[in-house]
């Protein structure tokens, strides 16, 4: 079985920290397109990249635009993004990040929910028991999807469970996240309701209510994002600004050399010594459901 390192370059907490990926041989690879879909080809278990541990709350994500797509912080306006403690939740409520291989296309209007994507790989809400590291690589089973309209685009969050999880077992489908986790999943609307109220936005706003479909309706949104990526790295769709380098999709045409790999990696200033984080990200916000 694979298995994955990363390598991290420059100050954390800063703007030009960045979080490069290995595989088991060392080699440099994009998290993005490099890692595999399945861990185990024909089998419903998905690798997810962990971008963001429970928690927390810098805003890390696969850089789609970068050359080797590592591990960054988003910015806006120039400072480095946190998501707000909206109470009673304290930074991410789950383990976060995405499934490789995938792209939610924005020029693909989903049928679903009638809105285009969102541009990014698909997201997926980790609900087992360990915190996780960044950067993590790890097996997933995929219990059910919600469907967020996140500024006009669609944004599914995949639930899943960490298939070492020592309750994996009891986890088939979304109601039995229900069962083993009374709230969990209210919760998890409610946080995507109402995270980006601090900034000053409203509410997000949902497909089908705000209603979790199950595994099957998940997993066919996920092969569809698969489809919508091989088009994407095999130029058979227009990515615009996304970065498709990789270094072992020998059939693409934007597979390079691992010495490519390397100079860009080293283009980064190597590690350094972490920035304090801003106090007001411990700062907690109330707000009232409409």
């Amino acid at each position: 079985m694979a298995s994955y390192s990363v390598e991290e370059r420059a100050t954390p907490n800063s703007l030009e920290y960045r979080l490069f990926f290995k595989n088991d041989k060392g080699q440099y690879i994009s998290p993005f397109h490099d890692i595999p879909i399945y861990p185990v080809a024909g089998k419903n278990v998905f690798n997810m990249v962990v971008e963001v541990p429970r928690w927390t709350n810098a805003k890390m994500e696969i850089a789609t635009k970068d050359p080797l797509n590592p591990i960054k912080q988003d910015v806006k306006k120039g400072k480095l993004r946190y998501v707000a403690n909206v109470f009673p939740h304290k930074g991410y409520i789950w383990n976060y990040g995405a499934i490789p291989q995938t792209w939610e296309h924005p020029g693909h209007k989903d049928e679903n929910t009638g809105y285009y994507g969102d541009n990014d790989p698909i997201d997926v809400c980790e609900i087992g028991s360990k915190v996780c590291s960044r950067g993590e690589v790890i097996k997933v089973k995929v219990l059910g999807t919600l469907a967020l309209i996140d500024e006009g685009e669609t944004d599914w969050k995949v639930i899943a469970i960490n298939i070492e999880d020592p309750e994996a077992a009891s986890y088939n489908n979304i109601d039995d996240v229900r069962k083993m986790k009374p709230g969990y999943l209210e919760a998890t609307v409610d946080w995507f309701r109402r995270y980006k109220v601090p900034d000053g936005k409203p509410e997000n706003q949902f497909a089908f209510n705000g209603e979790f479909k199950d595994k099957d309706f998940a997993i066919n949104i996920i092969k569809s994002t698969h489809e919508h990526w091989r088009a994407l790295v095999f130029k058979k769709t227009d990515g615009g600004e996304i970065n498709c380098a990789n270094t072992t999709v020998s059939d693409s045409s934007f597979c390079i050399s691992q010495e490519c790999a390397k100079a860009t990696v080293e283009a980064v200033p190597p590690f350094g010594t972490a920035n304090k984080i801003p106090p007001e990200v411990d700062k907690w916000f109330y707000h009232q459901k409409n």
